[in-house]
C-alpha cells in the first residue's frame, strides 16, 4: 500500500480557449495547485509534465514551462511525459514511483493541451500518431473511425447499440451541463442524440457526434506528498494504482477484449485491497460513448454485451451502485489529451472530499481513474480514498 497523497489541485476549464496559450495553460493550473495545497514552489522536489503535442504545438520541449510558476522553481528538475492520451496518469504514477521509492518529498504534475486553434486535419493527423496502422495517414474520420470499427463489432456480435449509446451521451451531457469546467455544458435528450440530424450528424457508423468527445484546450494540476499540507480541505489517499499495456497492432488484439484495460483495472483494486462493488464512484476514458460502454463490461459491471443493463438499472447514474463520469467524463469535460489524466484524479479528489463544484456523491470514500492511451493500449488505474 503507497502513504502517497494527493495534497491538492487546480484546473482550468476546458473548451475552446482561444486567449490560452500551452505557457499559460501549464503555469494557472500548476499555480492553483499549489494554492490549493497550500505548497511553496521551494518545497517542490520534481515536476512532471503530461503533454501529448504530436504537432500540434510548435514548443516540443513544454517540461520547464512549469518553471515560469515561480523563479522559486529554479533548479527542480521538470521532465515530460507522453504515453498518448494516457499521457495525464502516466504522469501521476511516475510522480507516484518517486514519491514511492522516497526520490522526492514533494512533486507538481500539470497536464496541459492546447488543440483548439488549428486545421482539423492536423489535430486529426497528430491522434492518429497513437496508432499503428493508422500513423502518418490522412482520415476524415481520424480517431472516431477506429472506435467505429469496434461499435460495429460490437453490434455484429451482441446487436444494436445506438439508442445505448445515445443514453451514455445524454447521462454524459447531463453531468457536464452542472460541471463548470466542462467544455459542452448543454443537456441534451436521449431523443436528439440517438437521432442523426444536422445538428447531430453521423461521423463514423454508427457514431454520432454526440458519440465523440470534443477537441478541447485545458490543464490540470496536483500536488503529491506524503504528509497533508491544506487547511481548507483532507488530503485524499493513493490507496492502490497500476498500468498495463496491450499490442500496438489491431490485428494482436481483440477490439472488443480491452484486455489490457481488464488487467489493469484488477490489478489496482486488489493493489488497493478492494472489489469494484467497495467503490462509491468512477472516472473512466470514455473518449467515445462505445468505449464507456465497453468499461461497464470490464469493471464487471454487466456481463459481456450486456452493458446496456448497467444503464438500464441505474448502477452507473448518480444515486446509483458505481455512479460513472459525474464530472460528464471526456464527453462533455472534454478531452486536452495531456490534461485529462490529471483531470481525472483532480476532479475524483473534488468528490472525495467534498468539494466538487459539479454533482457531489453523497458520502463518497472511494474512487477509481481509468485512463487509457490509444485503443485500450496503455492503461492507468489509480484508486483514490478519502482520508476523513
Amino acid at each position: 500500500m503507497s502513504d502517497s497523497l494527493v495534497l491538492g489541485w487546480g484546473h482550468t476549464p476546458f473548451g475552446k480557449l482561444p486567449a490560452a496559450t500551452l505557457e499559460s495553460l501549464v503555469t494557472d493550473a500548476g499555480t492553483a495547485a499549489l494554492a490549493d495545497a497550500e505548497v511553496d514552489a521551494r518545497d517542490i522536489d520534481l515536476v512532471v509534465v503530461a503533454h501529448y503535442n504530436a504537432g500540434m504545438d510548435p514548443l516540443g520541449f513544454a517540461s520547464s514551462l512549469a518553471l515560469q510558476i515561480s523563479d522559486d522553481l529554479f533548479g527542480v528538475p521538470a521532465l515530460r511525459v507522453e504515453n498518448a492520451c494516457a499521457s495525464g496518469s502516466t504522469a501521476v504514477h511516475v510522480a507516484l514511483t518517486h514519491l514511492d521509492a522516497r526520490q522526492a518529498r514533494r512533486v507538481l504534475v500539470i497536464g496541459a493541451e492546447k488543440m483548439t486553434g488549428l486545421p482539423p486535419e492536423t489535430v486529426g493527423g497528430a491522434l492518429l500518431g497513437a496508432d499503428y496502422d493508422a500513423a502518418g495517414t490522412t482520415s476524415v474520420t481520424g480517431f472516431t473511425g477506429l472506435f467505429a470499427e469496434v461499435a460495429r463489432a460490437y453490434e455484429e456480435r451482441y446487436g444494436p447499440i445506438g439508442d445505448t449509446l445515445a443514453r451514455i451521451a445524454a447521462k454524459s451531457h447531463r453531468q457536464g451541463a452542472l460541471n463548470p469546467y466542462a467544455h459542452l455544458r448543454k443537456e441534451l435528450s436521449e431523443e436528439f442524440c440517438a437521432t442523426e440530424s444536422a445538428a447531430n450528424p453521423m461521423i463514423a457508423a454508427p457514431l454520432r457526434r454526440t458519440d465523440c468527445s470534443p477537441v478541447s484546450d485545458g490543464a490540470a494540476a496536483l500536488v503529491l506528498g506524503r504528509e497533508p499540507t491544506s487547511r481548507s480541505h483532507a488530503a485524499v489517499r493513493v490507496a492502490g494504482r497500476a498500468a498495463a499495456s496491450d499490442f500496438l497492432p489491431a490485428a494482436k488484439r481483440d477490439p472488443l477484449a480491452f484486455a489490457a484495460t481488464e488487467l489493469a483495472w484488477h490489478r489496482a483494486l486488489e493493489s488497493a485491497g478492494v472489489t469494484t462493488p467497495d467503490l462509491d464512484l468512477a472516472e473512466v476514458h470514455d473518449c467515445f460513448t462505445i468505449a464507456e460502454l465497453q468499461l461497464y463490461e470490464v469493471m464487471g459491471l454487466a456481463p459481456r454485451g450486456h452493458g446496456r443493463t448497467a444503464l438500464e438499472d441505474g448502477t452507473v447514474l448518480p444515486g446509483g451502485a458505481l455512479p460513472v463520469n459525474p464530472s460528464g467524463g471526456l464527453k462533455s469535460k472534454g478531452h486536452p489529451v495531456g490534461a485529462t489524466g490529471v483531470s481525472q484524479h483532480a476532479l475524483a479528489c473534488m468528490q472525495l472530499t467534498g468539494t466538487f463544484p459539479g454533482e457531489q456523491i453523497p458520502d463518497a470514500r472511494l474512487a477509481a481513474v481509468h485512463n487509457m492511451g490509444g485503443l485500450a493500449v496503455a492503461n492507468h488505474v489509480t484508486v483514490l480514498a478519502a482520508t476523513e
